[in-house]
């Protein structure tokens, strides 16, 4: 017989952390420790949104992104996404103590015929027209060609975001684009190989802002 556990609604989040807390060295084969405590606190964000351990294995900080992205947050930058779906995921309630917006332009028809014109996809059309709007954070979950619009806008010094959420998923270039993100010197967390997605770019970038309310 299935038992469900007994928790209130305002609890869920707080158990399934502790739960996460509780079987992580067990699931990961890893410590706690092994992670800064920001550094934990974001894996275990997308961890409860994944409902996978294994996120361990593959998640990547580099050039110290938090204190970047905490940084960038607090002065009112903005959150760009590739996708709408990932605008939808993004807490505008926590961003909003900040002055900060999300912007997502994949929607937006000048975007549309700007891709069309140029014979390229809409997420990095969206970037080549949206990245000069103080992006405190850019988060990408779904467009590989988001991704590398935004690191060539980056080498040729228009593009300074303050931290890469660069998660894509998919089979054509999203495991490529990732590594492309790891060869430069930029703030930046990502998922090595072609898992990603959505769901762990929002859970990302709102680990990123209560990690902001918090310092």
């Amino acid at each position: 017989m299935v038992r469900l556990q007994n928790v209130l609604p305002s609890e869920i989040e707080a158990e399934s952390f502790r739960i996460i807390e509780s079987e992580f060295f067990e699931q990961t084969g890893k410590k706690i420790t092994d992670y800064s405590e920001p550094e934990f606190r974001v894996l275990q964000r997308v961890i409860h949104a994944t409902g996978d351990f294994a996120l361990a294995d593959t998640i990547v900080f580099q050039h110290d992104p938090i204190t970047a992205a905490i940084s960038a947050i607090r002065s009112g930058g903005n959150v760009l996404t590739d996708v709408n779906m990932v605008s939808s995921g993004v807490s505008k309630v926590n961003l909003d103590r900040f002055g900060g917006k999300v912007y997502c332009g994949v929607s937006d028809p000048e975007v549309a015929v700007y891709a069309k014109d140029k014979g390229i996809t809409r997420s990095d059309a969206a970037m080549q027209l949206y990245h000069d709007r103080n992006i405190a954070v850019l988060a990408i979950g779904n467009a590989p060609t988001a991704l590398v619009s935004a690191l060539k806008l980056i080498d040729k010094g228009h593009f300074k975001p303050g931290v890469i959420v660069g998660v894509p998923v998919g089979f054509v270039n999203a495991a490529e684009s990732k590594e492309m993100l790891k060869e430069r010197a930029v703030p930046a967390i990502t998922v090595s190989g072609r898992r990603g997605g959505s769901p762990i770019a929002a859970a990302i970038t709102n680990a990123l802002l209560k990690l902001a309310l918090l310092n």
